[in-house]
């Protein structure tokens, strides 16, 4: 990362008044990774992309310290969900909402991702790798209930997807490729994983 990068990394958690900079392995196993914040970069591209409207939902899985809740409720005016299982990450974010300049458009929820019931009012659902593809599974199933008991556009967001995302997302008759947003000119090294995903739901 270069110096440029690092100094836009901790001048948006300044004015955003949060802290989100920085890796933790921790807690990661086969099923739930490190966590790793999007890089401020890449959400803004996201949020210039007009796709998310002021005052939808965005829910964002492996939230951690909250970065992706924090910059789009700040840029976009939308409101965020970010679901967090780990209680001691979870506590970070929480703690980053008391001092956020958007804390009263964000909200954290300590809950494993396969067990949470999506709200009927989402729209956009953000994953930057944050599990296996064995719980991104039982995931996409608990979205498409949501999308069921009240239809309504959903989008599916993957920043940097894995072979194994693209795979199961590809092969889901409910899941319609939409858009691609390129990040690759954002990094040194024109790698073919920098870009975001879109997926309609229905």
């Amino acid at each position: 990362m270069g110096q440029s990068e690092e100094q836009l990394e901790s001048q948006w958690d300044k004015m955003l008044k949060i802290k989100t900079t920085g890796r933790d392995d921790s807690h990661a196993d086969a099923f739930c990774y490190p966590y790793e914040p999007t890089p401020y970069c890449v959400l803004e591209r996201l949020a210039n992309s007009g796709l998310i409207q002021k005052k939808q939902t965005v829910l964002d899985y492996g939230t951690g310290k909250g970065r992706v809740c924090f910059f789009l409720s700040y840029q976009t005016r939308c409101h965020s969900v970010g679901i967090e299982y780990d209680e001691r990450i979870f506590a970070g974010a929480e703690q980053n909402r008391e001092n956020a300049v958007s804390g009263a458009r964000t909200q954290f929820v300590l809950a494993n991702a396969e067990n949470y019931k999506v709200p009927s009012d989402v729209s956009f659902c953000y994953f930057f790798n944050p599990f296996s593809v064995e719980i991104l599974k039982r995931v996409v199933a608990r979205i498409l209930e949501s999308y069921y008991e009240n239809p309504r556009p959903i989008q599916l967001m993957f920043y940097y997807p894995s072979d194994e995302y693209v795979s199961f997302l590809m092969t889901q008759d409910e899941l319609m490729f939409s858009d691609e947003i390129d990040c690759r000119d954002l990094f040194d090294g024109n790698d073919s994983r920098e870009k975001i995903l879109v997926f309609d739901v229905g």
